[in-house]
């Protein structure tokens, strides 16, 4: 399975496992036209555009141009990579009936045609190397270390660092480890805790 540098965008989980299955990338939800009312969510796809560059790709319907034009507006141009998928009449396995458009969504697209939609999109495919030099992430062991899951008070330890990171307060920790794995390297990390006397080295 190639790796793609870029955080894939899409609209739904069912995009998301479909994507996943496809290409070895993080993969980000919307949560449909929830997004228009979470700045906190905007904020986060900000950083990640900055950091690793973002791939957009939603449905060829009209909501999924909606969602698209939305972010085109509201995160750095340059950042932002698009990715198209073409319009192919049908409907998902999993729905009793279809779209208002009759079209099939990402979920729908065979693999072959996702990744040539990511790659017609600037895509940047990385070798095995990349994948070597990537560190060891984080763990879930890590975050109960930090006691920032499955203790006493890991709740409030976990909004905090939530609102000093700037992360969506509603992260999971499962969302959090997420978050921090792509944000930062362990050694970043552990300088930024170091600063906050409450928390406890990894």
């Amino acid at each position: 399975m190639e790796r793609i540098r870029e955080v894939i965008v899409v609209e739904g989980r069912y995009d998301k496992n479909t994507i996943s299955q496809v290409v070895d990338a993080t993969v980000v939800t919307l949560g449909g036209f929830a997004v228009f009312n979470d700045k906190e969510k905007l904020a986060f796809l900000r950083r990640l555009a900055e950091k690793q560059g973002l791939i957009v790709l939603t449905d060829s319907d009209g909501a999924g141009f909606v969602l698209r034009n939305y972010l085109k507006g509201s995160l750095p141009k340059d950042k932002v990579k698009q990715a198209y998928i073409p319009d192919v009449k049908g409907k998902e396995h999993r729905k009793r009936k279809g779209g208002k458009e009759g079209k099939l969504g990402v979920e729908g697209m065979s693999p072959a045609v996702l990744l040539e939609a990511l790659r017609r999109a600037g895509a940047t495919f990385e070798s095995g190397a990349a994948s070597k030099s990537r560190e060891v992430p984080l763990s879930k062991a890590d975050l109960f270390a930090l006691g920032l899951s499955g203790g006493e008070g890991s709740a409030e330890k976990r909004r905090r660092l939530l609102k000093q990171l700037d992360l969506p307060e509603h992260l999971t920790a499962n969302g959090l480890l997420e978050a921090l794995n792509l944000l930062f390297s362990r050694e970043e990390l552990e300088a930024l805790l170091a600063k906050e006397p409450t928390f406890d080295k990894i």
